[in-house]
């Protein structure tokens, strides 16, 4: 399988990523509609994640929002939320389906060399969804944000930050776009252990940002390392010409005591 590791551009923050396998034989549109169906249920997962684990530490949202009057003991710090969470079984139900899911979802999955599968991400989210209709049956407010997010369509209620649609995106590889109507094999060729780094943009954007030489640990080190190396010979200019004399090194008749086995030989008594 051709390994993705697909990088956002979509976002001004930059750094949103994940692992996505397909085929060389794979149409270009159809990873095209891969990857952004898995895009946008990344960012849906996250907004349920954040909106579940609000609802189980602090109940539901306020209709009329933070000037509505607390009506539970526990004070939502954000001010949105009633402060009347389910009892300690269903908060722990919904916070646990709702850890899964944001851990399958996360950029750390990159790291475990996990790809994501939209399937997945779709079964995750409907543990949620059963987790809520358990904890409860009567159902969520209609301003619930987390109602809204769990349910479909998505698109026609909220506006995700960063979502994208089919037909306005585009995909990028070496700093050159996968040419719809084409195979994946066309641009990347036949080898299916191909691993890439490929970028997600608009249309209308053009191509992504080129990816840095140097990441930003390595330009720390390199920087400490120069530093450190600046104050060696700032201190070896400051010292006397002729310091160097007392060193080891620079003494002549050095190598023939070594010869002899006379060094480090010490008068008695002395340590």
């Amino acid at each position: 399988m051709v390994l993705i590791h697909l990088k956002s551009a979509l976002t001004s923050e930059n750094n949103d990523e994940f692992l996505f396998e397909t085929k060389s034989s794979t149409k270009v549109d159809d990873l095209i509609a891969s990857i952004v169906s898995i895009h946008n249920a990344r960012l849906r997962a996250a907004l349920i994640v954040d909106a579940v684990r609000g609802l189980s530490t602090y109940g539901f949202m306020k209709q009329h929002g933070p000037d509505e009057e607390t009506s539970g003991n526990i004070v939502d710090p954000s001010g949105l939320r009633t402060g009347n969470p389910p009892d300690e079984e269903m908060a722990n139900l919904l916070q646990q389906t709702a850890e899964a899911l944001g851990e399958y979802v996360a950029k750390k999955q990159v790291e475990k060399k996990v790809a994501l599968t939209y399937r997945e991400i779709e079964e995750k989210i409907s543990a949620v969804r059963d987790a809520v209709d358990t904890a409860y049956p009567m159902g969520l407010p209609e301003w619930e944000v987390a109602r809204l997010a769990l349910e479909e369509p998505l698109e026609n209620r909220l506006n995700l930050q960063g979502s994208v649609t089919e037909s306005n995106a585009s995909l990028y590889a070496f700093n050159k776009e996968f040419v719809r109507g084409q195979l994946v094999s066309d641009r990347l060729g036949t080898n299916e252990k191909t691993k890439v780094i490929c970028k997600l943009s608009l249309k209308e954007a053009g191509p992504p940002p080129r990816e840095a030489i140097v990441s930003e640990a390595e330009r720390n080190a390199m920087a400490a390392f120069y530093f450190k190396r600046q104050e060696e010979l700032k201190q070896l200019a400051d010292a006397d010409e002729d310091d160097y004399l007392n060193s080891e090194w620079a003494d002549p008749k050095g190598m023939k005591r070594g010869l002899q086995g006379l060094r480090d030989i010490k008068a008695p008594g002395l340590l």
